[in-house]
């Protein structure tokens, strides 16, 4: 069995911020795992800013952390490592699900500004 590669990835297209620049019906998550086929990919840990997943909670509950993949012990590996950081892991599905996450986080960047609020700043490693 091949190393488990934790994707945290999301493929926006900063010089626009306007699109992702994986092609629909996949993902980046997919495309690593094409990349490297003797690794065990797992997407997680992409759909919260570098802030509040550093602190591990956000207003005293702990994040929860989205896991897909297609190997379940591979899964459980990375569940097992948010679990130890206080956080909860829920498991999504297979890795094409990544395709959803993916998405779920443009959305999420895309939407800062318009809640008045600064996406790049949430990128921040609170210190």
């Amino acid at each position: 069995m091949g190393k488990v590669v934790v994707d945290i990835s999301n493929p926006v297209d900063f010089s626009t911020f306007d699109s992702l620049v994986v092609e629909p019906g996949t993902s980046a998550a997919e495309q690593i795992a094409a990349a490297a086929p003797e690794a065990r990919v797992v997407k997680a840990f992409n759909t919260t800013f570098a802030g509040p997943l550093v602190a591990g909670e956000v207003a005293g509950r702990p994040l929860d952390v989205f896991v897909a993949g297609d190997d379940d012990e591979a899964k459980r590996s990375v569940s097992e490592l948010v679990s130890s950081a206080g956080m909860r892991p829920l498991d999504v599905g297979p890795l094409r699900r990544a395709r959803e996450l993916e998405g779920f986080q443009f959305l999420h960047m895309a939407s800062q500004e318009r809640l008045g609020l600064n996406w790049s700043s949430a990128l921040a490693i609170l210190p």
